[in-house]
């Protein structure tokens, strides 16, 4: 080895060292915790989340007009941006009293399913949410309307609190969903 080729080697093991004694070392592995993120939503008194993939948007609650012949849970439909959405009273829906809360206050979840587009009004939104995945549990400690827990299985508990897992997808899939006339058997 030439002594141009050592002195430049020996440079580049000194630097090493160097940046050896000043770095810092990486973060402590900590555990990995892996949580369900949804939008949080109260009905009726009820805190529910429903999970990111299931609501494509969040709306005041739009312009609609009343549709003839359906059930009184069909509040009618609205033109978003040229596409027309029915707008459920989800509260009527499930047979249970919704808050008496300002309109303003009320949203519009739009969830999407294949190629069904459904606008639920509900009493309040509360944005995103997460909860860690190890503090699912399979009941829920509040009583739940029977039309309310073919929609739940699961759910959250924060503060004392039950947030109720919601499946939006199932919603909008169930017949008695589908079947909005007046004049269906």
């Amino acid at each position: 080895m030439s002594s141009e080729v050592a002195h430049s080697f020996d440079a580049l093991r000194d630097i090493a060292k160097k940046s050896a004694q000043f770095s810092v070392g990486l973060p402590a592995q900590e555990e990995v915790r892996e949580y369900f993120s949804g939008i949080g939503f109260s009905l009726a008194g009820y805190q529910f989340i429903a999970g990111m993939g299931s609501v494509s948007e969040l709306l005041h609650v739009p312009k609609y007009t009343v549709i003839p012949g359906v059930k009184a849970w069909v509040l009618g439909v609205s033109n978003i941006r040229g596409r027309l959405i029915p707008i459920i009273d989800l509260s009527r829906f499930f047979g249970v009293p919704s808050e008496r809360i300002r309109s303003r206050d009320k949203r519009i979840l739009v969830v999407e399913h294949n190629d069904m587009l459904s606008g639920l009004l509900v009493d309040h939104v509360q944005g995103m949410q997460h909860f860690e995945q190890e503090g699912l549990k399979n009941t829920t400690s509040e009583p739940l309307s029977k039309n309310i827990v073919a929609f739940v299985d699961v759910a959250f508990n924060r503060d004392g609190k039950d947030w109720l897992v919601f499946d939006a997808k199932r919603l909008v899939s169930d017949a008695r969903f589908t079947s909005v006339s007046l004049t269906q058997k």
